[in-house]
């Protein structure tokens, strides 16, 4: 793997100053102009591919096919973005014309929009080394926003990160961008000071929880605290009904198999435990099928996690193995199944519901149907909740509103391990899946992560925002006295 030496202090004050003079640029950059900006970005990482993608194949064992969908993952959400600029309903924009008889007391004239945060520092991911990295969902978010990003490179690829960034640059440069609206830093303590600089307005991290919880805290404890999304950790139970195990056990047994060890079990929304009648056919099926081929995890160290967890799991007195492979612990590692009782779970919680990051699923036997309630009123926040039923179960409309509140994305008959980027995605979910339960890292509703609102009121409409005066050029969605108009 190529060695990118750390940013050094110098170089990083730099790139602070600069990120903050570009930001305030930026922000003042009209949308179709920022929208122009985004879809040459992602023009050319497209154009990039032959060389970028053979980087992130030597650097993190996904292979070609994988990384090449990404890419185009990647891309595809600059170019939405593109798209929710040009639109301008993301602003919110809402306009009180002054009201002498209104109920209250005579009303002034109020016009509220969203504004952006200014400079952010994102923490990229090691899963997803496009999607979730330089150029993915939190940078694409940020600069549709309006604010400069700078990039903490995972270690993971860092020669991929440090390209995606030329690439970039290389885009700004040719649309007469403001230079220093990206960034990329290598190295913990450069990003540490980027966190706690009071340049930077907020920042957004996907990762560990106990990495997530560090920065997080960081973030907190600065004289001006500041936003940060962190997504930490995710087990995204699966619920599956007795009138669902009668009629398709097999067929879940095969799809948990498949959606548990794709990607070797390297998604945040990995389903990592299978709840199922303790008579149920499916770990039968689960031993009889044919598990896919070991794959190499990304790096040596989500290696060494992994094995520490399985081996932690494998320890307790309560857990039996589905599947017996002697390649558990191997690098690459086969997948893994193990099963055990709910009370002991339910005793044991922290012990037994955690995330085991890698082709290892555990199944969760129960006897009684009000056991899926207790167990859902029992577990912490989640990214997703599955459902496995057939739609009379009576007691699935309490389960669904038990898990509402466990959960930012509740799955009906499907897997939760494809994250669709569109309008209405919402991928976080409460503490200790993320830092802030109300916002999403996947999906056109990120944006308002780099955002807050601001009120003006009785202005002069040559004062406002474009947005806000009475006869914009360009219309947007707007709240005008209470009404869309």
């Amino acid at each position: 793997m190529t060695t990118i030496p750390d940013t050094a202090p110098d170089a990083l004050e730099t790139l602070l100053a600069r990120a903050e003079t570009a930001s305030d640029r930026w922000a003042r950059t009209g949308r179709s102009a920022r929208a122009a900006v985004l879809t040459s970005i992602a023009d050319r990482l497209d154009a990039g591919a032959d060389e970028l993608v053979p980087i992130a194949v030597r650097e993190t064992h996904l292979t070609e096919a994988r990384l090449l969908g990404e890419l185009t993952r990647t891309t595809f959400q600059l170019r939405l973005f593109a798209e929710v600029l040009r639109d301008g309903g993301y602003l919110d924009a809402r306009i009180d014309h002054a009201d002498p008889a209104w109920p209250m007391g005579a009303r002034p004239d109020l016009r509220r929009i969203l504004e952006p945060l200014g400079p952010v520092v994102v923490f990229a991911a090691s899963n997803f080394p496009f999607a979730f990295s330089v150029a993915g969902g939190d940078t694409a978010a940020a600069l549709a926003a309006g604010c400069a990003v700078i990039v903490k490179a995972h270690p993971g690829h860092p020669e991929l990160s440090a390209r995606t960034g030329e690439l970039i640059r290389e885009a700004l440069a040719a649309t007469g961008a403001p230079g220093g609206i990206l960034d990329v830093i290598h190295g913990d303590e450069a990003g540490r000071i980027a966190l706690t600089d009071p340049r930077v307005k907020a920042a957004s991290f996907t990762g560990s929880i106990q990495g997530g919880r560090a920065l997080f805290d960081l973030a907190n404890s600065r004289p001006e605290p500041i936003p940060f999304y962190g997504e930490l950790g995710s087990v995204n139970p699966v619920f599956v009904t007795k009138a669902a195990d009668a009629a398709r056990a097999e067929e879940i047994a095969r799809q948990f198999l498949a959606s548990m060890t794709l990607g070797a079990g390297q998604f945040c929304t990995k389903p990592g435990v299978l709840l199922v009648p303790h008579d149920s056919p499916i770990p039968h099926v689960l031993r009889d099928l044919a598990p896919p081929a070991p794959a190499a995890l990304l790096n040596a160290r989500i290696q060494r996690g992994y094995t520490d967890v399985l081996g932690d799991l494998l320890a307790h007195p309560d857990v039996t193995l589905i599947t017996s492979a002697d390649g558990a612990f191997a690098d690459p590692p086969t997948p893994t199944v193990l099963t055990v009782d709910i009370d002991a779970v339910l005793r044991a919680r922290e012990e037994l519901f955690r995330e085991c990051f890698g082709p290892t699923g555990i199944v969760v036997t129960y006897r009684d149907e009000r056991q899926l309630l207790d167990f859902a009123a029992a577990i912490d926040g989640q990214l997703t909740a599955t459902l496995m039923g057939q739609g009379d179960e009576n007691y699935l409309p309490e389960l669904v509103r038990l898990l509402a509140r466990r959960a930012g994305r509740l799955l009906w008959n499907q897997w939760p391990t494809g994250v669709s980027v569109t309008y209405a995605q919402h991928h976080g979910g409460p503490y200790p899946a993320t830092t802030a339960a109300g916002t999403t890292s996947v999906g056109t509703a990120a944006i308002t992560r780099f955002l807050r609102p601001v009120a003006y009121q009785g202005f002069p409409l040559d004062l406002l925002p474009h947005e806000l005066t009475d006869t914009p050029t360009q219309n947007v969605p707007r709240l005008i006295d209470g009404r869309l108009g």
